[in-house]
Formats: C-alpha cells, structure tokens, sequence
C-alpha cells in the first residue's frame, strides 16, 4: 500500500516511460483490455463490473467507455490512488479501499496486473475472495505479464513499483482458477506488436495461442 501511494500522483508519468519502447503510451495497453474485456459482454447489456486494483482508475475509465451502461466499481489498497480517480467515475459508482463494501454479485470482476504484486503464499485467497463476489455466470478476467516474453522482464526488472515482484506463467494462473472451481473459457496471449509494427496488429487474434505475447488474459466463469 505504501509502495503505491508513493507512486500515485506519478504513476501514469512513470508507467509511460517504461513501455516508451513499444512506441506507445500507457493508455494503449488500457484501451486494449478494456476492448478486451467489452467482448466479453453482450451488446448493450447493463453488467455489474469490478475493478479489482483500480490503480488510480486509468482503466477504469477505458471501461466505462467501451461499457457505457455498465455499473462500474473499483477497489484499491491505496488510498492516494482512490484520491485521483476521475470525478465522474467516483460520483457514478463505488471506489473504495474497504473491501468488506464490496458487493457480491458482480456480472465481471477485471484484475489487471494485480497479482504479481500479490506474496505468491496468498494468490489463491485473492481468486476465491473474487469468485465469491461474481453472480452464478459471473466471469474473471486476468491480465498479468507473460514473463516468457524478454522485453516483458526488462520493462518490470526497471519498473520503480514492480521492484521485487514475481510474475506469474499462463499455467500456474490456470492453476489459481481451476483450484477455485471456475471455468476456464478463454486464454490468450495479447500485445504482440510494438508501433513500428502496428500494421500487423489485426493479426493478434490469430497468433492469441504463441507465448510470446508481452501478456496474457484469462478468463474463469463461475458455474451457475
């Protein structure tokens, strides 16, 4: 918590400066998971979401976007961080550091490069506390570092707030899910080409089962 409410008020400066080498700012990778994620939900559908380690809600913001009739939450260790979540975001729904305020039927609950930041020994708690707060068809969605990708464990090895962290491989985040009785629906690595080679972008969908990805998403459904 401390880690993050030192880096909040510089967190996007800081964010872009270490993926600069993609060519790209942070708000792309955003905007990517939050398209990601608008896939997953029925055209229109009003859906309950969670942004489980909302940061200081850069996604957040991407989703309502994509997701515009979404009841959209956020939860946070940092306090420094909910202080700058956009306004508009705050005055809609709830952004809050308790998360015994949290509600328990969430239609999707995003964590977005949240684990890794979590003691390996309490990875498995995190995912049951989140299964237990999605509605029966409810779905998880994970992003996390592919760390089988070189310039993926550059980016993290110089990252000020990743210092000491330790990524977690697509199997042993299957593993976190099956252990909590979720189904497994998707899995698929994602951001494969820096700008130089964005024409070769719309082809990511297609090569979604190479490991060379920068990350990965998974997605768990809670059984009905």
């Amino acid at each position: 918590m401390e880690q993050f409410d030192q880096f909040s008020k510089d967190y996007k400066d800081i964010l872009d400066q270490h993926v600069s080498a993609s060519g790209e700012s942070s708000e792309y990778f955003t905007e990517y998971k939050a398209r990601y994620i608008a896939k997953l939900v029925p055209t229109g559908a009003p859906v309950k979401l969670l942004d489980f380690g909302c940061g200081v809600g850069l996604l957040s913001s991407f989703l309502k976007k994509y997701l515009p009739k979404c009841t959209l939450h956020g939860y946070d260790v940092s306090s420094a961080s909910i202080d700058i979540v956009d306004r508009n975001l705050l005055a809609q729904g709830l952004f809050t550091t308790d998360i015994f305020k949290l509600a328990n039927d969430y239609d999707l609950i995003v964590a977005s490069n949240v684990l890794h930041h979590s003691d390996p020994r309490n990875r498995q708690d995190t995912i049951l506390e989140l299964r237990d707060r999605l509605a029966p068809g409810g779905k998880i969605v994970i992003f996390e570092h592919n760390p089988t990708n070189p310039l993926t464990r550059k980016v993290v090895d110089r990252c000020p707030f990743d210092e000491g962290v330790v990524l977690l491989p697509l199997k042993e985040t299957i593993t976190y899910i099956s252990k909590a009785k979720l189904g497994v629906k998707r899995r698929d690595y994602i951001v494969f080409f820096p700008r130089p080679l964005a024409l070769f972008r719309p082809l990511e969908p297609l090569i979604s089962w190479c490991p060379l990805g920068a990350q990965y998403a998974l997605v768990g459904e809670k059984r009905g």
